[in-house]
């Protein structure tokens, strides 16, 4: 896979970041090389490898779900625009 410099003005724009012109080729360059090097990523044989959730082994560490505080309600609606039994009030947006 390739990028040409329509696609990176494109990215750059998904992105929100302003390229210049000048820059438009150099990027284009990078990308393509960033490109090159994932694809090579996928020719490494990795049968019988397990998957990693990280590159330092560590486990899980468990506690019991627990509930450890009462019923909020009451506290999460206070400082709401409009609440009523409990529930949030907003604006009907659907006739």
């Amino acid at each position: 896979m390739s990028v040409d410099q329509k696609t990176v003005r494109h990215i750059a724009r998904l992105a929100r970041i302003a390229v210049r012109d000048d820059e438009l080729e150099a990027l284009e360059k990078e990308l393509n090389g960033i490109l090159d090097w994932v694809e090579q990523l996928g020719e490494v044989d990795v049968t019988g490898v397990e998957p990693m959730t990280s590159a330092v082994e560590t486990a899980m560490k468990m506690r019991d779900d627990v509930a450890v505080t009462e019923n909020l309600q009451k506290e999460v609606t206070r400082n709401a625009p409009g609440a009523e039994d409990g529930f949030y009030v907003v604006p009907k947006v659907v006739e």
